[in-house]
């Protein structure tokens, strides 16, 4: 702790943010931020300063928790014909089996294309960004 390393803060208390309670009695400023009595638990946790307006990550309030994400991956394959038609497939996670388009292939036969789609958020968080769990934090300096 801050304050048994450095001798002009040896006056000062410090408390590890691990979701332990408080008393409003001894700590009453800290009541004042916390008023539920309890100090959020950050252990284990990134955390991320709080945008406050910024814009990078907009909507967020402040000791807001937020899910980890991905950058959303698509892909796709098709055939034409009646090679992917008779497949028997499963598919599964992200992977997903679409028609493309039915038609005559200028004759009597109807062609359907198949294809094959690959999306991520069909089993991962996607977000416009790529991050781990985490807690929106305002980081303040200690001025004397």
């Amino acid at each position: 702790m801050p304050n048994t390393v450095m001798d002009e803060w040896s006056d000062m208390v410090f408390l590890k943010p691990n979701g332990a309670s408080f008393s409003a009695t001894e700590y009453p400023k800290l009541a004042k931020v916390w008023t539920g009595l309890v100090i959020p638990d950050m252990r284990g946790e990134f955390l991320r300063i709080w945008d406050d307006g910024r814009g990078v990550d907009a909507g967020r309030n402040l000791l807001s928790a937020q899910g980890d994400a991905i950058r959303n991956i698509t892909a796709s394959m098709g055939a034409n014909g009646r090679f992917l038609d008779s497949l028997s497939a499963t598919f599964s996670g992200a992977w997903a089996q679409t028609t493309r388009q039915s038609g005559n292939n200028g004759g009597t036969a109807t062609v359907t294309y198949t294809g094959f789609d690959f999306d991520a958020s069909r089993v991962v968080p996607t977000a416009s960004e790529n991050r781990p769990r985490n807690i929106a934090l305002n980081f303040l300096v200690r001025a004397k």
